[in-house]
């Protein structure tokens, strides 16, 4: 990677893994007493067990999408600001796919709360990121990342998903989609270390899916109301005011978008 620091500067490309973020983290656990330097990526052309958020399956053919996992050492990130992170990585996924398609930008690409890129209504990446702490701060980040790039044919268990082929109407070299995301996940990760996350947290909601609109909502329990996104809490918890005006945050699981 010429137009990067750190980030790719060690680049290790298999053919096929079980895990990205699982092979990171076990070099990480391996090598404990000589970390591999930060931004060092691990990348496969496809998963075997391929996981998103909440244990979810992340599926792929061969060779066709990003499946890659970036190692950070965020030490200087708070446990309770580790939001943030996930703020910048999915901003980073947004500034990707914007710059690889770049005849059709202008608001296509939004943030799906809490770190899921969608495309319109389709989703076309997501993140897992998996920290370890030590005391009051992060130790260390496995970044994992999925970025549907040339995918046209999904599961039906997947019945929102996109790519950026299916957006764009052409194929896209994974390997310079994928020159892209590092550039783009350095200079917001920098960004983040360098302390605006102010900055980092206003781009964030302005780029929510249904930010500012009124919209079908329903809950664990089966139960369905209308809500208006209004933002994100700094520990990551989604801002919803209800038609009445009262306003109430949500975690993780706590809420589902109707479609």
């Amino acid at each position: 990677m010429e137009n990067t620091l750190f980030i790719g500067k060690v680049y290790l490309r298999f053919d096929e893994l079980p895990s990205t973020n699982d092979y990171t983290l076990d070099l990480l656990a391996a090598t404990a007493n000589n970390r591999p330097p930060e931004g060092a990526v691990v990348r496969a052309a496809i998963q075997s067990a391929g996981r998103g958020q909440y244990g979810s399956r992340w599926e792929s053919a061969h060779g066709e999408n990003l499946l890659l996992s970036v190692l950070l050492y965020p030490v200087w990130l708070e446990i309770g600001a580790q939001f943030y992170l996930s703020m910048a990585t999915v901003l980073a996924l947004r500034d990707t796919a914007e710059a690889s398609i770049s005849s059709l930008a202008g608001g296509l690409f939004t943030v799906k709360w809490p770190n899921d890129l969608y495309a319109g209504d389709r989703k076309c990446a997501g993140i897992l990121i998996q920290n370890a702490l030590s005391g009051n701060h992060l130790q260390s980040s496995v970044v994992g990342i999925g970025l549907n790039v040339n995918e046209t044919d999904f599961h039906p268990d997947v019945p929102n998903a996109t790519s950026l082929a299916l957006v764009s109407g052409q194929k896209m070299d994974p390997d310079l989609v994928a020159d892209t995301l590092f550039e783009c996940l350095e200079r917001r990760y920098l960004q983040l270390k360098s302390g605006q996350r102010a900055a980092l947290k206003a781009e964030y909601e302005r780029h929510l899916f249904r930010f500012g609109v009124l919209a079908p909502y329903s809950r664990p329990d089966g139960s369905h109301f209308e809500g208006t996104i209004r933002g994100v809490t700094n520990e990551g918890r989604l801002r919803m005011e209800s038609a009445d005006g009262r306003e109430e945050t949500f975690g993780l699981k706590e809420l589902s978008a109707l479609f």
